[in-house]
């Protein structure tokens, strides 16, 4: 049944990520990133690969090999964050590298999961990204602020949502 709700649900990923709505979040994923040397990803995903569902792993799981794949976890200062929706089971993971985790506990991300369930709840895809990414780079530039605005880092993360 697992299966059959992941493979149903595949597509909605696709029509939820569109070009507008992903062109809108990696602008104001770079406009958050000028604030901080943070590096902010989103991954959107309507179903778990095949093997996943039949390992029964979570969407946690698919989190973190994400968070691996995409190179979040490969930044100068470990401060790579990623967002991930999975659509099939209505989950939402917060992925933060090493030196977030050494600076935030997990209780720091559970409003950033609140507000953005909330508007999902709502069918507010869109502005629930965006809060998403609003709530992490105030995170970010609390702790992780950049010192001089007109020296940008290398974007070591792309700024552009994926989606599968």
């Amino acid at each position: 049944m697992r299966l059959l709700r992941h493979r149903w649900d595949e597509p909605q990923a696709r029509r939820l990520m569109t070009p507008t709505l992903q062109r809108s979040l990696a602008e104001q994923i770079s406009r958050s990133e000028a604030t901080h040397t943070g590096q902010i990803a989103i991954y959107v995903e309507g179903g778990l690969p095949g093997h996943y569902v039949r390992e029964d792993k979570t969407a946690r799981d698919r989190a973190w090999a994400l968070f691996g794949k995409l190179g979040v976890w490969d930044t100068a200062d470990n401060n790579g964050v990623l967002i991930y929706l999975l659509i099939a089971e209505h989950a939402i993971e917060i992925v933060a590298d090493r030196g977030l985790r050494a600076r935030l506990d997990d209780a720091a991300w559970q409003p950033v999961v609140e507000h953005l369930g909330t508007a999902l709840r709502a069918g507010d895809y869109a502005r629930g990204l965006q809060l998403a990414v609003e709530e992490v780079g105030v995170l970010l530039a609390a702790h992780f602020p950049r010192h001089d605005p007109a020296t940008r880092q290398p974007n070591e993360v792309p700024d552009m949502p994926g989606f599968r």
